[in-house]
């Protein structure tokens, strides 16, 4: 369980306008501090990890209000790839504003020791689109669900990266298609293999 505190949020937040200039970095993290009034030596004690534990704490707040957004949206009464579609158009939504950090993000966490950190986070980000969803499954679609997801995310976050029209369109196109084959996946086993007879 990854740690939090409003401490550690409200330092998230105060170093993102920096992030673009000085990358996630020490320096980054230490100006937020300091422009927020705070001690910019706290840095050792909310992010002792340094840089890539405050990315971490960074997706996880992204996580929460991409989950307080879709609370606010009456989604229960779209099917589930519908559901899940806005909820990846509100945490792209709410990114929008932080691309370069988005990108600095993931430039830092693709190095090779940083990997644990992304498989992490992107697990992480998975399961609370299916919870912000409505999922709520014990089974062992639990896992192929969240897999699945995890690889539709990955694939439009870089499409979006390179995606800069205002409200970005493109991406939510390529969402949608995306999407389809998630639909495919969802539907039961005799659903399936009905249709596959059928087109036989």
């Amino acid at each position: 369980m990854i740690e939090r505190s409003e401490e550690r949020d409200s330092a998230i937040r105060a170093a993102l306008p920096h992030v673009p200039a000085l990358g996630w970095t020490r320096a980054a993290l230490r100006a937020g501090l300091r422009e927020a009034g705070r001690d910019p030596m706290e840095l050792d004690w909310l992010f002792p990890g340094g840089p890539v534990e405050a990315i971490e704490a960074w997706l996880d707040l992204t996580d929460r209000e991409m989950e307080a957004a879709a609370a606010e949206e009456d989604l229960t009464a779209l099917r589930i790839p519908d559901r899940i579609r806005r909820v990846i158009e509100l945490r792209l939504e709410r990114a929008e504003p932080h691309k370069e950090a988005v990108r600095r993000a993931l430039a830092l966490q693709s190095l090779p020791w940083n990997v644990p950190s992304a498989l992490r986070t992107v697990a992480r980000s998975a399961d609370s689109m299916w919870a912000a969803a409505g999922d709520t499954s014990a089974d062992l679609s639990w896992y192929t669900r969240r897999a699945t997801l995890a690889g539709v995310y990955g694939a439009t976050l870089a499409f979006w990266l390179q995606d800069d029209e205002p409200g970005f369109p493109a991406t939510r196109a390529f969402l949608h298609r995306r999407l389809k084959d998630l639909a495919r996946l969802m539907r039961p086993r005799g659903a399936r293999r009905g249709t596959t007879k059928r087109a036989a």
